[in-house]
């Protein structure tokens, strides 16, 4: 219909300065976890009706993982018949196993070739970021030691004799994991081959195929299946989602604020910056007022950001300051409560970022606070805001995996999936 009335509608001009929306949950679960009707196809509903054969099935136990999300209902009967798939589905909605467990199968139905050297991994990750690289490794091998699947990961920053050494430990990999950057140079320096390669996975291949990354990764996107979720580029309805008008000065104390109000038995706290410089400012801020914290941006060695990864996700600090390295792919089950103390500067950040709460796994609902500072933010806050009030989803999203890019030999003649 007609243009919904918008809170935000006058919020360029100064006096609106101290307003606030927000955006309610329409719903308490992940959109990920709502059951599927009864009547759908495809038996009822578990690994099992999918095709998962056993071994991985009792794989998933100890990771009391019981029921399919719905890109994993999607994406594994897809990936199991074989052929390429390009899977695009929220974030914190599964998608690590969905690709993980069909990959899995393939290498178990296929006999191992015993090792080689250089080492000759049967299926290759390649993920935008260390933290990524590492992330997927950890789930990656828990599931292959109970299925006897052997999974190495190189990353980038620690040198090239380390990379050497990690191949070495370890020759026979099953599945390698990576980032474009260290995989090159391996490759350059002939420590690893990928004449046996069967399955080419890549994960957050929006961010990978972006500008940065294409000399470093070519690859053909004519014949995919396409699988794609309903809830794509909508507003996560299970996140409640808050909009504050507010002066720059004022910024400091609000979020002080924001952090002392969440009790001792809250969730952890995630603040959100456009840059790296921002984000050392308010951990002196923090520092002042005695409230520990970690911090994470992009011009810190990869080892030390890794280090402090972990650390949040393991609950040892309640609260992480960090730049957008921090909102992709990452697992943060554990987060309450997001701030976006700067304004993101596109409605994909603004997306990646409310997905760090209120995901698959996640305890507690999750909420989003974000400061309106500057008039240029308020043009976005009124796209998400008439999304909401619409029911649509977020306009201009449309990726840039689009279009097909020039075939080059790597990539010729291997089945690949790609999520």
């Amino acid at each position: 219909g007609g243009r919904p009335l918008l809170v935000s509608a006058g919020w360029k001009h100064r006096r609106s300065r101290g307003d606030y929306f927000q955006l309610e949950r329409s719903q308490e679960q992940a959109p990920a976890l709502v059951p599927r009707p009864p009547r759908a196809a495809g038996g009822d509903g578990s690994f099992q009706a999918l095709g998962l054969g056993p071994a991985l099935v009792s794989a998933l136990r100890p990771l009391c993982i019981t029921q399919p999300t719905a890109v994993q209902r999607r994406a594994i009967p897809a990936l199991l018949r074989g052929g390429n798939a390009l899977c695009a589905a929220e974030t914190g909605s599964g998608k690590t196993l969905a690709y993980l467990l069909p990959l899995f199968q393939k290498l178990l139905s296929r006999p191992s070739l015993g090792p080689a050297w250089p080492p000759s991994p049967r299926s290759l990750v390649l993920l935008p970021s260390r933290e990524l690289a590492e992330q997927v490794r950890s789930v990656a091998s828990s599931l292959g030691r109970s299925v006897g699947l052997r999974v190495r990961e190189i990353g980038g920053g620690r040198g090239m004799a380390s990379v050497k050494n990690q191949l070495r430990s370890d020759p026979d990999a099953d599945l390698l994991v990576s980032t474009p950057g260290a995989l090159c140079k391996a490759l350059r320096k002939r420590m690893v081959r990928l004449e046996r390669l069967c399955c080419l996975v890549l994960d957050e291949a929006d961010t990978l195929l972006d500008p940065t990354f294409l000399d470093l990764l070519v690859t053909n996107l004519g014949r995919f299946t396409t699988l794609t979720s309903q809830n794509l580029h909508h507003l996560l309805p299970h996140v409640q989602q808050k909009f504050i008008r507010i002066k720059g000065s004022d910024k400091a104390s609000e979020l002080l604020q924001l952090i002392k109000d969440q009790g001792p038995a809250s969730g952890a706290v995630l603040v959100f910056c456009n840059n790296a410089s921002t984000v050392n400012w308010l951990g002196y801020i923090l520092d002042d007022h005695k409230i520990k914290h970690l911090r994470l941006q992009g011009q810190m060695p990869a080892a030390m950001r890794a280090g402090i990864f972990t650390t949040f996700q393991k609950g040892q600090r309640d609260v992480l300051i960090c730049t957008d390295l921090a909102s992709r792919g990452l697992d943060t089950s554990h987060v309450e409560l997001v701030v976006n103390y700067d304004f993101p500067s596109t409605l994909q950040d603004y997306l990646h970022r409310v997905g760090r709460v209120g995901r698959v796994g996640s305890k507690v609902p999750g909420t989003v606070v974000s400061f309106v500072t500057h008039r240029w933010d308020v043009d976005l806050v009124r796209k998400i805001e008439t999304a909401a009030r619409r029911r649509t989803s977020l306009p201009g999203m449309e990726s840039a995996i689009k279009e097909p890019l020039p075939k080059t030999d790597l990539t010729q003649d291997m089945g690949k999936e790609t999520t």
